[in-house]
């Protein structure tokens, strides 16, 4: 809502009527007719296209722009130390789960010895499944 300001209204004055502009208000509101005191143009603006005339202009003078340098194709090279890939693994914080999961870690390097291991992560959270239950959870990067 707007603020109104209605320090300088008298106090018999009716607020819900608009304020008169202390002119004759039967009096009609003026067209454009060329009757009024404003000068306006109505000729078309010119941009300075072709179509109008206009003064020869002198030539800018052309800079020489320098030629991009040329690089030479290189191979693309891959580092080995890059991180490519994650597991993760999870489980509920008790004993024999924890074991479980030092069987299922160990399994998963076994079976995958290319595997190079650049870094783990490990967090404890709740998971949610049919209870939610704190986990320990490994994010093993390689």
């Amino acid at each position: 809502m707007d603020n109104i300001d209605i320090s300088n209204v008298p106090g018999n004055a009716n607020l819900n009527q608009p304020i008169p502009l202390g002119e004759d208000l039967d009096k009609p509101i003026p067209f454009d007719d060329g009757t009024s005191k404003a000068s306006v143009s109505h000729s078309p603006l010119s941009l300075g296209g072709s179509n109008t005339p206009q003064a020869p202009r002198t030539a800018a003078p052309k800079i020489a722009v320098p030629k991009p340098a040329v690089k030479k194709v290189e191979e693309k090279r891959v580092s080995t130390n890059r991180i490519t890939c994650v597991k993760t693994f999870f489980t509920k914080l008790h004993p024999g789960a924890l074991e479980f999961l030092d069987e299922q870690i160990t399994k998963w390097l076994k079976e995958n010895p290319g595997i190079t291991i650049k870094r783990t992560n490990t967090v404890t959270g709740n998971i949610q499944a049919k209870k939610t239950d704190p986990n320990i959870i490994i994010s093993i990067w390689y």
